[in-house]
């Protein structure tokens, strides 16, 4: 099939870039041009791990270009993957989903198209979408298109630092529409993965014993609501463990005993059963704002995902009460942050939990050193304050540090010199916001540590 992406965030390069690689002929849009000369040149204008090797391996099949007369008028399929930013209210912006919607009606030219929302939309977006097409295509060809399209849900579960592998080796396909031509077309797309019949990447081989991955057709609105759904219940897991940890600190328990013990209850399950400084990235907080918003449109309050969204407020704060409880004083201190993406195995830095509590130690007139091994360019880029300053190494974040605070559990920070790290620090305060590390080990070098829930 022909595909065209609009969009090269992160959903589209992950669906251009494995469509490519199972065959079809795919076209990234996207109004960067300097995103579109990296995907020229072969380059993943974001860190994925295998997304780059991915790009290169199906070049012979992506076209990339910032006009739309030459990415609209071929393909079978369109995927719209734009971002949709929450605004003040809490609600998301349609600005370029709208402009996308427009942008097709004045290309379609009687050939039929499948037009996929794969951004994350709020409920009803299909319908809207179908109707500014149709707005758009009559003010150029003075009439309807009459059947000459059909608009169909298509969200995307992906973890970032596992996206490869979760669209390889899916949980679920989702696709929400009533057309049976729609869900024909998608079917067939995603035939290779729900067969699991097509030959992995080297690089990323079919777990053993992995089979057909199932696949649900519903209407537009439920598949617009199951990805909200899905990602609101994660982040009630995790800051209802997190919760959990802070009742555990006061009566003498440990969270990870404790996440052990009820996650291996089969109706509860051990993942994102983690205790930590929060969630971040570029979905829950967006997507827990998008629902409580769509709650209140509707007259419906969603109580547990507003307190799920409290919480993980909390945790930050609770973090920086940890280090003011130690050091009583936070003005003029200094404080290491190890990491600054969201979450290990990407550069992302949309909602870091690491830059978040930077900030809040910088309003408490602490001066705060920050590592990635990852990162750091974009974080130079994006995220530069006053206060903040970056380092080219991990142990330079310890120098003269009064605390040091590990907030992304990136597996390199596991195997640092801690012992003879400590005798660079002020005061050997070590905050482990993940729990990554060994509270023994570190205390037998002199750290006063401190985990989350323990």
């Amino acid at each position: 099939m022909n595909i065209t992406i609009i969009g090269s965030g992160y959903v589209g390069l992950v669906t251009g870039a494995t469509s490519a690689y199972l065959g079809h002929q795919v076209c990234f849009l996207d109004v960067d041009q300097k995103k579109i000369d990296m995907l020229r040149r072969g380059e993943s204008p974001i860190y994925e791990p295998g997304l780059s090797e991915l790009l290169r391996m199906s070049a012979s099949r992506i076209r990339c270009t910032t006009v739309g007369a030459e990415a609209l008028v071929d393909p079978d399929i369109i995927f719209i993957s734009v971002g949709t930013p929450f605004q003040g209210d809490g609600s998301p912006n349609m600005q370029y989903v709208r402009e996308s919607a427009w942008e097709i009606g004045q290309h379609l030219n009687g050939k039929f198209r499948l037009i996929v929302n794969k951004s994350t939309v709020p409920v009803g977006s299909g319908n809207w979408v179908e109707s500014i097409i149709c707005d758009s295509y009559e003010e150029r060809h003075g009439h309807q298109p009459n059947g000459t399209f059909s608009v169909a849900s298509n969200p995307e579960f992906l973890k970032e630092g596992t996206a490869l592998y979760d669209t390889f080796y899916p949980d679920r396909i989702v696709i929400g529409s009533q057309d049976s031509r729609a869900i024909a077309m998608l079917s067939e797309l995603y035939r290779p993965l729900l067969n699991q019949d097509f030959t992995p990447p080297s690089f990323l081989p079919r777990p053993e014993g992995f089979g057909a991955a199932p696949l649900v057709t519903t209407d537009l609105a439920s598949a617009e609501m199951i990805k909200y759904a899905a990602n609101a219940f994660l982040t009630v897991k995790i800051s209802f463990i997190n919760e959990m940890g802070a009742l555990a600190e006061k009566v003498g328990a440990d969270v990870r005993q404790i996440s052990r013990g009820i996650g291996l209850d089969s109706r509860i399950g051990p993942r994102f059963l983690q205790a930590g400084i929060g969630w971040g990235g570029s979905c829950f907080g967006k997507d827990t704002s998008a629902l409580v918003s769509m709650g209140n449109e509707y007259g419906t309050r969603l109580h547990i995902v507003e307190a799920a969204r409290h919480v993980n407020c909390m945790q930050r704060e609770r973090a920086l009460e940890t280090l003011q409880n130690d050091l009583k004083i936070i003005k003029g201190r200094t404080v290491g942050i190890l990491g600054i993406a969201f979450k290990p195995n990407t550069d992302d830095l949309r909602d870091s939990p690491a830059l978040d509590l930077a900030k809040r130690l910088i309003l408490r007139g602490a001066k705060v050193t920050a590592h990635d091994p990852i990162a750091l360019d974009r974080a130079r880029e994006e995220a530069s304050m006053p206060g903040l300053s970056f380092k080219e190494e991990a142990a330079d974040v310890f120098n003269g540090a009064d605390a040091v605070v590990l907030a992304t559990e990136w597996e390199d920070y596991r195997t640092l010199p801690y012992q003879s790290l400590q005798t660079q620090m002020k005061t050997p305060v070590l905050l482990d916001g993940r729990n990554f590390l060994d509270p023994e080990e570190m205390n037998s070098y002199g750290f006063r540590y401190y985990g989350v829930g323990r």
